[in-house]
């Protein structure tokens, strides 16, 4: 054996430790997002009293897309005149947002369906209930608690 050899060993030994080292280092856990791989993560809680809404621009039995002060894509419902809920937009299967349909939340990537008014499913593969984001009706805003 030459030391050309040992050496040329050396450096594919090397460089074999290094591509399973990267391997592994791309199999850990995803830190969440909407890329469709978050799914069942909790919503980021908000700071008390940020505006979520305008209340005018959520019509009583409708759903509506919203942004929380925090940033947070949200559904927010308003069942009657003095009552509003919201939840999280993003899908509990895998991490899609889902869109607004009336009284019901459909998501577009696996047809997973939510009630608008509790967040519950109703139909798909969503394994849990969308999480609550604490709302409440603050003179003509809807606000986080």
């Amino acid at each position: 054996m030459t030391a050309n050899s040992h050496t040329r060993r050396t450096v594919l030994a090397a460089s074999a430790a290094s591509v399973g080292a990267l391997a592994l280092a791309a199999c850990g856990e995803d830190s969440g997002g909407t890329d469709g791989n978050g799914g069942g993560e909790q919503p980021a809680a908000e700071d008390p009293g940020g505006v979520v809404a305008a209340l005018s621009d959520v019509p009583v039995g409708e759903a509506t897309a919203a942004t929380t002060p925090g940033g947070q894509d949200a559904m927010v419902f308003r069942p009657d005149e003095t009552t509003v809920v919201a939840f999280s937009a993003i899908c509990t299967h895998a991490g899609c947002t889902v869109q607004p349909d009336g009284e019901e939340l459909h998501c577009p990537c696996h047809n997973s369906v939510f009630d608008a008014a509790t967040g519950e499913v109703l139909d798909g593969p969503a394994p849990t209930a969308l999480p609550a984001i604490p709302v409440k009706i603050d003179a003509d805003r809807i606000v986080t608690e």
